[in-house]
């Protein structure tokens, strides 16, 4: 029996999978069992930060393994510790929680506005409408697509929903229970839909005047992909509260919610935690990506995603069903007129790894790595499919 059918017999169904099993990668590039080649612009959706490989990322997640794998928060351990040094001492924000993925990261989030808001009773969290949080209760709730919210019942109360991109609509949604306003600098399974920095300058100016908690969701669009180690640092505007996850420790779990320190220390021992997060295992990676950033892969990225655009915006030009090509650095989309599926499945079958935003959206979010003969090929096999 093939290995995608013994998956399809006993995993349960809450992804729609291709029927492939891939075996190895490096670099770039990932091998089927058959030994067939793909390109990956997926990148473990937006994950494996430094590629298939990576030999220092690869080095330090075996030494690690070798000598300490977890020993839980009850204890420090030194990749914990360094890694939450850099990421401070490179940005600017004052404390860090370790956790193992994205939606924990926003759980966190969410329930450090509630503590830090419990002091004045306020405890309400405005999202904005086609954001993507998670898939826990509380993220879900903060998701504005119903569609995720099908089936499950209530949500969670006390959060609403603004339009993105328009301060009147945050304007009307704000209350005197309102305690945090949560965004997407650029939406991700919404459609890659980049923020207007005079948009997120509206805001900061807002939650200043009213005292209220901004807070970034960088979990797609941080860790370097848009050419700056953290997203808010590419728009000029610096949140109060931010969670990370995906490409920080470039494949390993690993989730991250960082805060100013007079907001941090809303949480005291026991008011939240995570047995796993931030094991010593995970932060030696996350140390890796986090130097192979700084040490140059984030200028790559600035190079790459300028690239990618001009690719992208010529082949917008080319096809009049592309509606639009948008995003910043190595977090692009084009929209096209018409539902992308087909079109995923025809690069596939060419050896070139796609993954969607929503119905009608191509993403492309390859490793950070990625150089420009990587983007001539994936442009060369997608100009193929869509002659046809």
């Amino acid at each position: 029996m093939k290995i995608s059918d013994i998956g399809e017999k006993y995993v349960m169904h809450t992804y729609n999978r291709f029927p492939l099993t891939f075996v190895k990668g490096e670099g770039m590039y990932v091998y089927d069992e058959n030994g067939k080649e793909y390109l990956d612009f997926v990148s473990g959706i937006a994950v494996n930060s430094l590629g298939h490989g990576h030999k220092r990322l690869v080095a330090a997640i075996s030494e690690q393994a070798t000598k300490l794998i977890h020993i839980s928060n009850l204890y420090y351990s030194e990749p914990q510790c360094l890694l939450a040094q850099k990421l401070v001492e490179n940005g600017d924000l004052d404390k860090v929680f370790f956790c193992n993925s994205g939606a924990e990261s926003i759980e966190a989030a969410l329930k450090l506005a509630r503590k830090y808001g419990s002091k004045t009773g306020r405890q309400e969290i405005i999202t904005m409408v086609h954001s993507f949080h998670g898939r826990t209760f509380g993220a879900v709730t903060a998701t504005g697509q119903t569609h995720y919210h099908e089936g499950f019942g209530d949500m969670l109360p006390h959060i609403k929903y603004a339009e993105f991109n328009n301060i009147d609509s945050v304007k009307a949604a704000i209350n005197e229970n309102t305690i945090a306003i949560l965004m997407e600098p650029v939406q991700g399974e919404g459609g890659i839909i980049p923020a207007k920095k005079e948009f997120l300058q509206q805001v900061r100016a807002l939650c200043d005047e009213k005292d209220i908690l901004l807070m970034f969701d960088e979990v797609q669009c941080g860790v370097g992909r848009l050419g700056t180690l953290f997203a808010y640092q590419h728009y000029g505007v610096v949140p109060d509260v931010v969670s990370m996850a995906k490409g920080i420790a470039g494949g390993i779990p690993c989730g991250i919610m960082m805060a100013k320190k007079e907001i941090a220390e809303s949480f005291v021992p026991g008011d939240h935690a995570s047995t796993f997060g931030g094991n010593p295992l995970a932060t030696a990676a996350g140390n890796v990506v986090v130097d192979e950033l700084l040490s140059g892969v984030l200028d790559n990225v600035k190079e790459q995603g300028a690239y990618l655009e001009k690719r992208l915006d010529e082949l917008a030009e080319k096809y009049d069903f592309i509606k639009e090509r948008r995003g910043v650095g190595l977090m692009q989309g084009i929209e096209l007129d018409r539902p992308v599926a087909d079109y995923i499945a025809r690069a596939i079958d060419s050896g070139l790894l796609l993954v969607n935003a929503g119905k009608n959206v191509i993403r492309f979010v390859p490793s950070l790595i990625v150089e420009k003969k990587h983007v001539d090929k994936a442009m060369e096999i997608l100009d193929k499919i869509m002659e046809y």
